[in-house]
C-alpha cells in the first residue's frame, strides 16, 4: 500500500505539470542563456538548467513521457506474451515449440547492444517522413517500440505454464465436451483465471521498462535531442557533463527514477504475496 501511495503520488506529480506551468506563466522549453544555473527561486523552485529552462516542470513533464512509455510497453509487449503463450499452452505440438524457441531465441540476445542497433536506425530509409523522423514522437514511439518487441518473453513464459495448468481441469473440459471453440475457451475459461499473475508480472515490468527507457535515453538512443521533450533518462544524458558544475540536475531524475522503479518493484511484489494463498505475510 506504501509503494502504491508512492505510485500515485509520482503520476499527480507529472500530471500537475501544465497547472504549474500556467500558474508560473512561463515555458518550460523556452530558454534563456543568461539565467543557467540559476539557485532555486519563487519562479524556478527548483532552479534552472543548462539551458536556463525550468527545472522542476521539464522533471515533471520527464515524468509523464518515463511514465507512459513504461506503461505502453508493458501493455504491448504483455499483448504479445499472452498471444503466444496462450496459444503455446493450449494447442501445444508445434503451436507449443515454435514460440517458445523464439522466446528462447529472444532471450539469448544480448540484452543492450541489439536494441541501441535499432534505436539508431534511421526512420527515413524506412519510409517516413524526413519530418517525423525528428519529431519528438518518433523517439517516443520508437523507444515503445524496441522495449515492447524485447520484453514479452517472461510473459509469455509465465501464461504458457499457466494455461497448461489451467485447460486440465473440469470447467475447461467440460466446456470443450459441449462443442466450446478453442478461442472461446481460451478468451472465457483460461484468460480470466490466469489475469492474476499477469497484472504482477506486468507490475513487475513496469519499473524495468522505465529503467530500460532510461538507459536508452541516457545513452543517446532515446528520446534525444534535437527535440526538446524531456525524460527522466535524457535529463540525465544532458547532466552527465555537468556533475561537479551542477550536480542537483543529474540527482533530480535519478532520484525519481530510483523512486519510481523501486515502488513499482515492491508494488509487484505486494500483489504477488496478496494473490498468492500460500505466502506467509
Amino acid at each position: 500500500m506504501a509503494s502504491l501511495f508512492v505510485l500515485l503520488l509520482v503520476i499527480l506529480f507529472g500530471l500537475a505539470a501544465y497547472p504549474l506551468e500556467s500558474y508560473l506563466g512561463i515555458d518550460s522549453n523556452a530558454t534563456d542563456l543568461l539565467s543557467r544555473y540559476d539557485a532555486p527561486s519563487s519562479l524556478h523552485w527548483l532552479g534552472t538548467d543548462e539551458g536556463g529552462r525550468d527545472e522542476l516542470l521539464r522533471l515533471m513533464y520527464g515524468g509523464q513521457i518515463s511514465l507512459l512509455i513504461g506503461l505502453l510497453a508493458t501493455v504491448f509487449g504483455g499483448m504479445i506474451g499472452v498471444s503466444l503463450g496462450l496459444v503455446a499452452g493450449y494447442f501445444g505440438g508445434r503451436l507449443d515449440t515454435l514460440p517458445m524457441r523464439l522466446v528462447d531465441g529472444v532471450i539469448a540476445l544480448p540484452l543492450l547492444p541489439l536494441p541501441i542497433v535499432l534505436a539508431a536506425v534511421d526512420l527515413t530509409k524506412l519510409g517516413f517522413s524526413s519530418e517525423f523522423a525528428h519529431s519528438a514522437a518518433a523517439g517516443f514511439w520508437r523507444v515503445v517500440v524496441i522495449i515492447a518487441v524485447f520484453d514479452w518473453t517472461a510473459v509469455a513464459r509465465l501464461v504458457r505454464a499457466a494455461t497448461l495448468s489451467v485447460k486440465e481441469r473440469d470447467y475447461v473440459l467440460a466446456a470443450r465436451a459441449s462443442g466450446a471453440s478453442a478461442f472461446y475457451l481460451m478468451g472465457v475459461h483460461i484468460l480470466p483465471n490466469i489475469v492474476t499473475p499477469i497484472i504482477v508480472a506486468s507490475t513487475l515490468t513496469v519499473g524495468r521498462v522505465i529503467l530500460f527507457e532510461s538507459v536508452l535515453s541516457f545513452l543517446g538512443f532515446g528520446i534525444a535531442p534535437p527535440t526538446p521533450t524531456p525524460s527522466w533518462g535524457n535529463m540525465l544524458n544532458n547532466a552527465q557533463e555537468l556533475i561537479f558544475t551542477a550536480p542537483a540536475l543529474a540527482i533530480y531524475p535519478g532520484l525519481m527514477i530510483f523512486i519510481t522503479v523501486i515502488a513499482t518493484n515492491l508494488l509487484g511484489d505486494g500483489m504477488q504475496h496478496a494473490f498468492d494463498p500460500r505466502s506467509e505475510m
